[in-house]
């Protein structure tokens, strides 16, 4: 249960990432040769997050990937996106599902969004339409390691524990100092072998 409560905290609290006013310059670059794109930044997070053996200065690396990613573009659907939050915080799923349709349907192309109509299917036992949801996120975004831990969790929930400790590597590719990822691939690792003997 407390693995559950880890997975869903860690993509529910997304919207709750620390703000970031600019990304650092990478490599000792100046400031003004820091990427300016958002593609660019997140390239750059993504290099810094998998660099990184720092457990703390990862959480703050991936927290500014977080905040990239919930950064819509459209104040609207940024705004839907809270009271989708809201919603979920406040356990009335049938009105998140609501805004997060609609987030889906206005931007498609928003990863963010199916990721949180995943968590939110996830929470309400939807499992096929939550791996719906993470395999269209991961389209959009493949290294979107919340939503692969998300799909990580469903395969363990269902009793696929080799296909959840493959999910949990490929979370631990992206982001190696994830700890919940890393006690994952160990328990799952433990398991699977001592059901081979």
């Amino acid at each position: 249960m407390r693995i559950v409560f880890a997975v869903c905290a860690a993509l529910l609290l997304s919207t709750a990432a620390p703000s970031v006013a600019a990304t650092p310059a990478q490599d000792g670059a100046p400031a003004s040769r820091a990427p300016q794109t958002r593609a660019q930044r997140l390239d750059a997070l993504f290099a810094s997050l998998k660099r990184e053996r720092n457990e703390k200065a990862a959480e703050r690396i991936a927290g500014q990937i977080f905040e990239e990613w919930n950064h819509s573009g459209s104040a609207s659907i940024d705004l839907m996106m809270q009271w989708s939050q809201k919603a979920i915080e406040d356990k009335k799923y049938a009105v998140a599902l609501d805004f997060l349709d609609e987030i889906v349907t206005l931007q498609p192309t928003y990863a963010e969004g199916w990721n949180r109509r995943a968590t939110l299917h996830y929470l309400m036992k939807n499992y096929a339409k939550s791996m719906a949801d993470i395999d269209r996120t991961l389209q959009l975004e493949p290294r979107h390691f919340g939503a692969i831990s998300g799909l990580a969790q469903i395969m363990a929930d269902t009793g696929r524990k080799q296909q959840a400790l493959e999910a949990w590597q490929r979370v631990l590719d992206i982001y190696p100092m994830l700890r919940n990822a890393q006690d994952q691939v160990a328990a799952l690792s433990e398991k699977l072998a001592g059901e081979g003997i």
